[in-house]
């Protein structure tokens, strides 16, 4: 059974709509980069970097999720990450993806935003021919910094509109709120980018209401903790906001203790619009389809329920209308043709 569950997986169409390019920075990939940038990193194997992706909470992660991109100098830094992404979802049957970066990352360590988002882009479009898989950016301000930090950011950004489609709000949750940054993501409004934020992953459901009525935005990274207010259920299955869960991040963050009771069926059974998506795979030990099958198979979810879930996950990207229509086709014509 799970033989055939993996081969259903890995064949069904699907989009990704949650996923830092900083978290898909490999052990090997790492090694290589440092020693070709002559970067000093503290682990002596791939294996201890391995040994060191246990984490207890987000903190634990983001510190090292930070460390390793400290080997990230060049241009071509940037465009062998995400190349590397790319290559792994393609083999995955991802076809079309909206990803996140974290220009502060790097422009705080005095790397230029154009080094970043050139790299970046440049393997987007080239993926984007080779692989068929369409694409949208999305720059995301790191939230335990300054709201100021986030203007200069967005003023970095502005040569850059037509390049990136959306601004989201990432990093460290507790103690730093969406209502935070409000002005600046009215700015980013003005300047006519897409707006998203994480909350409510280890944030209170009330950060999720803030995203929502202060910050305005089109969706919502994780949004877990929207089951702690069923006013807020109730808000976000009536604008059919979507959720970009993650599962196996989730699990190695403790947000969640197992996937045993991951209680994605009951949010659907509530008319959430859920999404299932891999947030920084290298770190939580899973691209896509690993997320899939690690809910699929201790949840006794059906294909027509995986289905469903990758056809979600075209509704809540940012594809064209007439766009989805297509992508969700071809879904529904991979469940009617599956054996």
């Amino acid at each position: 059974m799970t033989a055939t569950l993996e081969k259903f997986i890995a064949g069904l169409p699907k989009a990704e709509l949650h996923l830092h390019i900083e978290g898909t920075f490999e052990p090997e990939l790492m090694f290589e980069i440092a020693q070709r940038n002559k970067r000093q990193i503290r682990f002596n194997s791939v294996e201890e970097v391995k040994q060191a992706y246990r984490f207890n909470n987000l903190q634990e992660f983001l510190d090292i999720y930070y460390e390793g991109a400290n080997v990230l100098i060049e241009e071509r830094d940037f465009y062998d990450l995400t190349r590397a992404y790319l290559q792994r979802v393609h083999a995955q049957n991802v076809q079309h993806v909206e990803i996140f970066f974290d220009p502060q990352t790097h422009t705080d360590r005095g790397i230029s935003f154009d080094t970043v988002i050139k790299g970046i882009y440049r393997a987007l479009e080239e993926g984007e021919k080779q692989f068929g898989i369409s694409f949208k950016l999305i720059m995301c301000f790191l939230r335990h910094l300054p709201e100021e930090a986030a203007f200069k950011t967005l003023e970095e950004a502005l040569p850059f509109k037509d390049w990136i489609y959306g601004v989201g709000l990432d990093s460290s949750e507790l103690g730093h709120p969406p209502s935070k940054f409000e002005r600046v993501f009215a700015k980013a409004r003005e300047a006519g980018f897409t707006l998203m934020a994480h909350a409510g992953e280890e944030g209170p459901s009330a950060y999720i209401w803030e995203a929502l009525t202060q910050l305005n935005v089109a969706r919502i990274d994780h949004g877990n903790r929207c089951l702690d207010d069923e006013r807020l259920v109730q808000e976000l299955a009536a604008r059919q906001m979507a959720l970009t869960l993650c599962p196996l991040s989730n699990r190695a963050l403790k947000v969640v203790q197992t996937l045993d009771n991951y209680p994605i069926q009951k949010m659907m059974d509530k008319g959430l619009l859920i999404t299932i998506n891999s947030d920084d795979p290298a770190y939580f030990g899973g691209y896509i389809n690993e997320n899939y099958l690690g809910i699929a198979q201790p949840l006794h979810l059906s294909k027509e329920t995986l289905a469903e879930l990758a056809k979600n996950s075209f509704r809540a990207s940012f594809l064209p209308e007439e766009e989805k229509e297509k992508r969700i086709a071809r879904v529904e014509a991979y469940l009617a043709n599956w054996d």
